[in-house]
């Protein structure tokens, strides 16, 4: 399919043939027929992108000061990989469009096959044929009278009826719109039709007469013109509410609103202003100043916009989706007329004119910019790569048949990878490409664009959004899983049951129960593929060295980890016990393994104690121990309080008159009798990722087992499901064995 992208590093636009999005859980499947360009909004991020990275710098010193953390922790090589991956994802724009529902995901209700839809949200609602949207960011569109360009304006007209609603206007009051851009024109029509009188002003005439032909009671174009108009039609008392549709960075469309506001009057800003209040006009008169917040109640809430869990009416009467219903409803019924405020139409493929004209580079006045896709779309398989004819697909990408017949042979590692996403574009798949005897062969993600990405930037053969196109290739024999961790053990499941090799980035399941599938495959499949887990840290050089140290003493040791992890947003998907599984199961895994890998025996027993403290932390500051089997013991301290310009991790390891110390994995320190060795990572901190793909691909090639044997994997996983089922409990915990014990 054809899908309107950005690039983040240098702000360019282009038309780029991707996979169609897969139909996810809680979803539906639209083909879209028209979208809308957001002039203030897309063009302020079109902007952005298009700076150097010194005024992005600039612009956003908080990011700046997050790269500086990031190499004092991890090095420069390291972190400039990081910035890089980041700024060479391309951005998928748009986020208001319509079009026919061709799927309905597992769990969606309320919406069906054929049904006229709007759409909403940023990298939903996006410039592409095909969209995945979540239910509760598309409303059906009443009746057939509404056509899908007029739909398209669903979102902006949302953002709209929030305004009006944060400003509490009541039928019969004088409201006055400040800006009459597209925002401001919707926002004046729609207090129209709801009865109260309305008062524009935008410093373009044009603009300006526009909203007077659709209904405003009067307007003007100077501010000095406007203050009089306010207080005519109000009796002198000035406006009871002003809606602020403006976009600009300084306050004048505030200061202007204090003025032409009646005594505790409203104020709402819509746009993005400046806001520097003039506190002697706000308190003389008492002025009521408020943000209105996108398009409505649910707007960045994760459970209702991507888990679908509603408001109930009752208690919250206009959500972001009844505000978009409501919108449609206005336009079935034909009390807002959209049609004059349409300047420009471009069809898909000449999509990036339509940026060149709201960035000013034409020189030419607009309004509503529309994008229309082909009425033929309907023929591009949304399944399948999403190319309008072969031609094409050969050009872009080799199918996976082709892909299958030029794999290397049967000692080679030919990878399908499940999953693009940052930490696979910066860490995972480099350390890949630096592997032996590996071809890269296809890469799946959800997102076609992120897909198209990673397989242009990396080489591999195809991209794809269905995993099948993975599972099926007889030319992958290993296919590698870096989704996020609620797909983990499914994923893992599946890809043994074809026959692939697996290596699955860590947690490799979420529950005992998941663990417990994955064993009974693993042991039942016909010819045992190997099965290897992401645990690093055991690979990395210095660790190797630790654990030869320790191997030397002869006795109980004990062991201390010490992780400065940082905060996460009690909001962040790994806090999400549905797909992240928690920071426990999700991150201290990768320590445990440490531990194990160390200690040389498996844990019997675990106990987890929460560090009081703010509850900010989601439970993140805990202090995790460990018995072993032959008398070990071990201490993990995870910790999200600490400053992050401190070293991240710490082992120590004591026993038979002997000292190990491992400092973030750049120094390493050996002690006994008297005598201290000192090791240093020559360029930067290697926790293992290179070593872990030497030793799983040199295994795969000669027809050895796993690096990490089976059970070590299983006591690893066992052990972090007894730590947090000791952090919910208070009590100590036995490890389990097996997965069925």
């Amino acid at each position: 399919m054809k899908q309107l992208l950005q690039n983040a590093r240098t702000g360019g636009i282009a038309v780029t043939e991707v996979p169609a999005p897969k139909l996810l859980a809680g979803c539906v499947l639209v083909r879209t027929a028209a979208s809308l360009v957001s002039a203030g909004t897309e063009r302020a991020s079109s902007e952005f992108a298009r700076k150097n990275l010194f005024q992005k710098a600039r612009m956003r010193p908080d990011l700046v000061r997050q790269v500086l953390q990031k190499i004092s922790r991890d090095g420069l090589a390291s972190t400039v990989a990081a910035v890089r991956s980041r700024l060479d994802q391309p951005a998928s724009l748009g986020y208001s469009s319509a079009g026919t529902v061709l799927a309905v995901g597992e769990g969606v209700s309320g919406l069906s096959v054929g049904d006229r839809v709007a759409c909403a949200g940023a990298g939903h609602a996006v410039h592409a044929e095909f969209a995945c949207v979540p239910r509760l960011l598309a409303a059906r569109i009443p009746g057939d009278n509404v056509s899908f360009e007029h739909a398209a304006f669903t979102t902006v007209g949302a953002v709209a009826l929030h305004g009006i609603r944060t400003a509490d206007a009541k039928l019969g009051e004088v409201v006055a719109v400040i800006g009459l851009g597209l925002l401001g024109q919707l926002t004046a029509q729609i207090l129209k039709a709801a009865g109260g009188s309305v008062l524009g002003m935008d410093l373009n005439t044009g603009r300006a007469e526009l909203a007077l032909r659709l209904g405003a009671d009067a307007v003007s174009s100077s501010a000095s013109d406007f203050r009089q108009i306010c207080m005519e039609h109000s009796g002198g008392r000035g406006a009871d509410a002003v809606l602020i549709a403006a976009q600009s960075s300084n306050s004048e469309p505030v200061q202007l609103g204090a003025e032409i506001a009646r005594d505790r009057g409203v104020l709402v800003a819509v746009g993005a202003v400046g806001m520097e209040i003039d506190r002697r006009l706000f308190y003389e008169k008492e002025l009521d100043f408020r943000v209105s917040r996108s398009y409505g109640p649910g707007r960045y809430d994760e459970a209702y916009e991507q888990k679908g869990t509603d408001y109930p009416i009752g208690y919250v009467r206009w959500t972001e989706t009844r505000n978009m219903e409501a919108f449609l409803r206005l336009l079935s019924e034909g009390k807002l007329d959209l049609e004059p405020l349409i300047t420009h139409r471009f069809p898909i493929e000449r999509a990036p004119a339509a940026y060149d004209l709201i960035s000013g580079k034409t020189n030419e006045p607009y309004l509503g910019v529309v994008i229309t896709y082909p009425a033929g779309s309907e023929d591009t398989d949304p399944g399948g790569a999403g190319f309008e004819n072969e031609a094409a697909k050969r050009e872009l990408f080799l199918c996976a048949e082709r892909a299958a017949a030029s794999t290397v042979g049967s000692d080679s590692v030919s990878i399908g990878l499940l999953g693009a996403g940052s930490f696979a574009r910066s860490i995972l798949v480099p350390a890949i490409k630096r592997a032996e005897r590996v071809t890269l062969v296809g890469v799946c993600a959800a997102n076609g664009a992120h897909a198209r990405h990673a397989a242009e930037k990396f080489g591999f053969k195809y991209c794809a959004t269905d995993e099948e196109q993975i599972l099926n290739n007889a030319g992958v024999n290993t296919v590698v899983i870096a989704t996020r961790h609620h797909l983990h053990a499914t994923q893992t499941i599946a890809a043994l049951n074809a026959g692939k090799h697996v290596f699955c980035e860590k947690p490799l399941c979420l529950n005992a129960d998941e663990l417990f599938e994955i064993a009974h495959t693993y042991n039942s499949v016909r010819q045992r593929p190997l099965l290897m887990v992401g645990f690093n840290r055991r690979f990395a050089p210095l660790a190797i060295q630790m654990k030869r140290f320790v191997d030397g003493i002869h006795e109980p040791l004990a062991l201390h980890y010490r992780v400065n992890a940082g905060f996460l947003a009690r909001d962040h998907w790994l806090n999400d016990p549905e797909q992240g599984g928690g920071r426990i199961i999700g991150e201290v895994c990768h320590f445990v393994d440490l531990l194990i890998f160390l200690a040389g025996s498996r844990p019997v027993e675990a106990q987890t104690q929460t560090v009081a403290s703010s509850g900010r932390y989601s439970n993140d500051n805990v202090i995790c121990s460990l018995a072993f089997e032959n008398g070990s013991r071990g201490t993990i301290s995870y910790l999200a309080n600490g400053d992050q310009s401190y070293s991240k991790e710490r082992v120590e390891v004591f026993g038979g008159g002997s000292v190990a110390v491992l400092e973030d994995f750049r120094r390493l320190e050996l002690v006994r009798q008297g005598c201290k060795h000192a090791f240093a990572s020559r360029f930067q901190p290697d926790k293992g990722h290179r070593g872990e793909w030497q030793a799983f691909t040199a295994a795969i090639r000669e027809g050895k087992p796993s690096p990490i044997p089976f059970a070590e994997i299983c006591s690893s996983m066992l052990t972090t499901f007894a730590l947090e089922e000791s952090r919910s409990t208070g009590q100590s915990v036995r490890v389990r064995q097996t997965p069925e014990a």
